[in-house]
């Protein structure tokens, strides 16, 4: 695990964009629609603000990005937390490095750097569609549901959240 910097920007969006294919082969497509992250303006500047206000983890296997892990401030509509967290703004892995226990090491690492930070949880937001798989890996990881949410989008069908939270 290594702290990520405005270099990392590119890769990040590699991560985005296999895990998109991964999911239209899968037909998952409510998600992340079918487009890729790299082409996408508002996408960019999101991973460029992760990377340069310090927030950025990359996972490294085998000399290189197997994964990476975002954390800062919630936002809208997730609702700000009542007391201190460390939340996770985006955790994605290389679709290819499947089943190595990635996803479970950059979620570790945000529970780390809150233990060290003296903070007593984590939260985080999902996509709460399709089958609820996405709910259920993060519970499988220690987490609880908290709130739901809906992000009404244009020209598109409603987006389904869940929020998730571990007590440390």
């Amino acid at each position: 695990m290594r702290p990520g910097d405005a270099d990392d920007v590119p890769t990040v969006l590699a991560l985005l964009d296999g895990a998109t294919e991964w999911l239209v082969a899968q037909g998952r497509t409510d998600q992340w629609g079918t487009q890729p992250h790299s082409t996408s303006p508002w996408r960019i500047e999101q991973i460029t603000g992760f990377a340069t206000d310090g927030g950025l983890w990359i996972a490294v296997g085998d000399g290189r990005a197997v994964g990476a892990l975002a954390i800062g401030s919630a936002k809208p509509p997730v609702p700000p937390a009542e007391e201190p967290e460390v939340f996770v703004r985006l955790l994605v892995t290389d679709r290819k490095s499947t089943g190595q226990g990635i996803g479970a090491a950059l979620l570790d690492h945000a529970r780390k750097l809150a233990r060290d930070a003296g903070i007593a949880q984590v939260r985080l937001d999902c996509f709460a569609g399709n089958d609820g798989a996405l709910i259920r890996y993060y519970e499988s990881q220690g987490f609880t549901r908290d709130v739901s949410f809906v992000v009404s989008r244009v020209n598109a069908p409603d987006w389904p959240g869940q929020v998730l939270v571990q007590r440390l």
